[in-house]
């Protein structure tokens, strides 16, 4: 079950894109506490330097500050490099709504200049983070890969896009490429602040100092939250996967549902507040249900998840209580 078991080559080189963010900097806390080399390429623009702090002082850490958008930085980023484990993107269905040609500079050509540089570096695995965003208004739940919709935003279709070249690249370049579509992801470094937080630590930071927060819509829309060590997990055990896998997306999710305004409720008890959000409109993009069928990725890639929400948002909680 899990990661803890899961070893590598003692002199693996592991290079994280998207290192100083929150999904990034938990991926190369756990490198490092493995005793492997990791270097993390972030141009600061969405991570915060201070994610990856306390690493800098490991001999085996290495920070270099760059932009996937330059091509040169990608090769030499990751020369020497054996696994690739890409995050770095713009993230956020609304701020992409705004701004969709951003966001396929950073998304769509960002991510083929890594593989590029992959395949030029001739690197073993490339991980890269997708999103169940790409499942857009296909209504079926639970969601299963093959059967997407319509996207309803621009950083949905940057994520499809990335799949499909991430599939030509494993079938036209012998590229191992890994595609993990993250559901919901939540945990400890999720950034609370900002017009597009991500809703847990946006209501967490929000109640601790007594404000109203806002949902969205109703409440009743729904989510396959997902905590941080399972995504660790997947990241992993993706590098172990064998290439007959390769090209392929997988959900990454623990399986569950939960309804927002049922969230609201658990973080409000838990922190001993009674008060009642406001009810805004809903956003555009948005999906309404969203519930992960991860069957393809416990049978492809041996992910077994054991940290379900309940369990994850007490852990979330007790790190945010320590570090707002």
């Amino acid at each position: 079950m899990g990661y803890s078991e899961i070893q590598f080559d003692k002199d693996s080189i592991f290079l994280v894109t998207g290192g100083a963010g929150f999904i990034g900097s938990n991926l190369i806390e756990v490198l490092l506490e493995k005793g492997y080399s990791v270097r993390c390429l972030d141009d600061l623009s969405n991570g915060h330097k201070s994610n990856i702090e306390p690493f800098l002082s490991n001999e085996k850490f290495e920070f270099i500050e760059g932009d996937i958008t330059d091509f040169d930085i990608c090769l030499s980023a990751s020369k020497d490099v054996n696994y690739i484990l890409h995050q770095a993107a713009w993230g956020s269905v609304p701020r992409s709504i705004e701004m969709p040609q951003y966001y396929e500079k950073v998304n769509v050509q960002g991510t083929i200049n890594m593989m590029e540089a992959a395949v030029k570096n001739s690197v073993k695995k490339f991980v890269y983070a997708s999103s169940s965003s790409v499942y857009g208004d296909e209504p079926t739940l639970p969601k299963r890969e093959g059967k997407e919709g319509n996207v309803l935003s621009p950083y949905a279709l940057t994520k499809k896009i990335d799949e499909e070249y991430a599939r030509l690249y494993h079938s036209l370049y012998k590229l191992d490429t890994y595609g993990l579509r993250y559901f919901n992801v939540f945990g400890r470094r999720q950034d609370p602040n900002g017009a597009y937080a991500a809703v847990i630590p946006k209501f967490l930071n929000q109640l601790m100092n007594d404000e109203q927060p806002t949902i969205n819509g109703d409440g009743k829309q729904s989510r396959d939250f997902t905590y941080i060590e399972n995504v660790i997990e997947a990241n992993l055990k993706a590098c172990k996967a064998p290439s007959s896998v390769a090209g392929e997306a997988f959900n990454i999710a623990f399986g569950g549902r939960e309804y927002l305004i049922d969230i609201y409720e658990h973080l409000t008890n838990a922190l001993g507040k009674s008060i009642e959000p406001y009810f805004g409109p809903e956003r555009a993009g948005d999906i309404k249900h969203s519930n992960a069928d991860i069957s393809k990725a416990k049978e492809m890639l041996g992910y077994s998840p054991d940290w379900s929400f309940e369990k994850g948002i007490e852990a979330a909680i007790d790190w945010y209580k320590e570090n707002l």
